[in-house]
Order: C-alpha cells, then structure tokens, then sequence
C-alpha cells in the first residue's frame, strides 16, 4: 500500500489526473472514503484527465453514469445496492470497453476483478486527505510505485 499526504482540492485533482494518464479500458479503480472525502471530486479529476468534458456528478440515485471521452467511462456508486442481488450486468461493465470507477465498492467486493486499484480517502484536517493506494495485480503495482514513490 502506498500513501500520499493531500492538502489542497487542487493537489486532489493533479493526483487524480496523474492516475487518469495511465488508465486505460478495461481498467477499474475503486473508491472509499466518507462522505465528503474527496470521491466525486476525484472521479471529476479523473474523468477530465481521460478526455470527458460533460460535468461529471455523483450517481448516487441513478447507480451508474456513462461518460464518453478518450475512453469510455463508467462512474458508479454503489452505496445503495448494499445487501442487494441486484446485477447490472458486472462483467460487461468490469470486462468490457471502458474505465470505471466504482464508489462504495465493498457493496459489490465479490463482482470487482481481480486486477484492480483501490483507493481510500481519508480526511485528515478541514481541506487535507491522506490516499491510500492498494494495487490489486502487477500493472497497477508499476502505476502505483510511478505515482506514490
């Protein structure tokens, strides 16, 4: 696991655009962290960085947006599928074109692929986070160790 001490909006955003440069479909990153850590501002950081210019929101409601950019993307929150059944389809979604983003993922933990990279937010102080990475295979340890050392 690798972390990194956040102090500004603007230090969360170049993080997120820095992760965004290596993304590429049909990758999955999840996000956890409390509410108001930092996820959706990410996810927008991320999304810019692959080439999505529609405003990106949560989707708390709705589960999942898709986005079209560089790549297609994938924006979920998951939080309201805890102790659900509910399949959206996972492997076309974690398989298939696109990048995705998944917030509350431990909702969905058994349908996540294996190869993954994890990211946890944490608040530290009214404007700081600490961000914990935890690569789930090799490609996202080598993105891990280019970004976080």
């Amino acid at each position: 696991m690798w972390e990194k001490e956040i102090e500004s909006v603007e230090e969360m955003e170049k993080l997120a655009a820095e992760i965004g440069r290596y993304l590429r479909p049909p990758d999955v990153l999840t996000l956890e962290g409390d509410l108001g850590a930092g996820k959706t501002t990410f996810t927008k950081a991320l999304a810019k960085a692959i080439g999505i210019t529609r405003t990106v929101s949560s989707p708390t409601f709705t589960i999942i947006k898709q986005y079209e950019g560089d790549y297609p993307f994938n924006h979920l929150d998951v939080y309201r599928l805890a102790n659900s059944e509910e399949d959206l389809g996972w492997d076309e979604l974690f398989y298939g074109d696109a990048i995705s983003v998944v917030e509350w993922a431990q909702y969905i933990q058994e349908e996540l692929p294996e190869h993954r990279l994890e990211l946890v937010i944490r608040h530290t102080g009214s404007d700081s986070r600490k961000v914990e990475c935890t690569p789930k295979g090799e490609r996202f340890t080598r993105i891990c160790e280019e970004i976080f050392t």
